[in-house]
């Protein structure tokens, strides 16, 4: 069983779709997955792979945990789980039986306790990969929009691709605030400029009005008195 190669884009797309259809794939751990490589697991879900690079989760005996692609390769069919048996620990000889001692007057010494051999273990279960942490995403980007167009000042608000504020209308006056917050060269002169221009066709147009109501109210005035 080859488990050198990690998984690629398409066994990936194939393992998303075999979890769709409620099958559980079963995998082989490669060579950069540590000591458990050439084990076999199953498949239970894939999460977001932008969020974390190890978006493949596996169950493998009781641990349900995230590997990357690389750590994993398709078993072959007709693998089944090997499990690592433990080596038997060699059964310790027996004590040798001491011959009788025949002397005089010898105190008896009583014998010694032989100490039963310890049994360690050698084989280590797998160790738990830990879980890289996840940073989380910050908010979206915030743009507020002044905008002058036609004779008429805007404002609009839009947060990343959702707009929060369509474009509405704004005073003249309250759009020179707004301009004045940002310490820019040129743009409050812009400004300035923009609504000077405007003050002087609203002035010259008022004089028109002016003009045109005085001739209204001087043939008003001739109109009485013909009476």
């Amino acid at each position: 069983m080859d488990a050198g190669q990690g998984l690629s884009t398409s066994e990936v797309q194939s393992i998303r779709e075999s979890l769709a259809a409620g099958r559980k794939p079963r995998v082989v751990f490669t060579a950069s997955a540590g000591q458990i490589a050439g084990q076999v697991g199953q498949v239970i879900e894939l999460t977001d792979p932008e969020v974390s690079d190890e978006f493949v989760v596996v169950r493998f005996g009781r641990d349900e945990l995230p590997f990357s692609p690389a750590d994993l390769a398709v078993a072959p069919k007709g693998v089944t789980r090997r499990v690592v048996e433990p080596k038997p620990e060699p059964e310790p000889e027996p004590p040798a039986v001491a011959a009788p001692e025949f002397v005089l007057d010898t105190p008896r010494v009583p014998a010694q306790r032989q100490e039963e051999p310890k049994v360690e273990q050698t084989e280590k279960p797998p160790a738990r990969r830990a879980v890289k942490a996840v940073k989380p995403k910050g908010p979206a980007g915030l743009t507020v929009t002044l905008a002058y167009a036609d004779g008429e000042w805007t404002v609009a608000a839009q947060q990343g691709s959702k707009a929060l504020a369509k474009p509405y209308v704004v005073k003249p006056a309250e759009a020179l605030k707004m301009v004045a917050l940002v310490d820019v060269p040129g743009v409050q002169e812009a400004v300035e400029q923009i609504l000077g221009i405007e003050r002087a066709e609203a002035e010259q147009q008022a004089e028109k009005l002016r003009a045109e109501l005085a001739e209204i109210e001087a043939r008003l005035a001739e109109l009485r008195e013909a009476r």
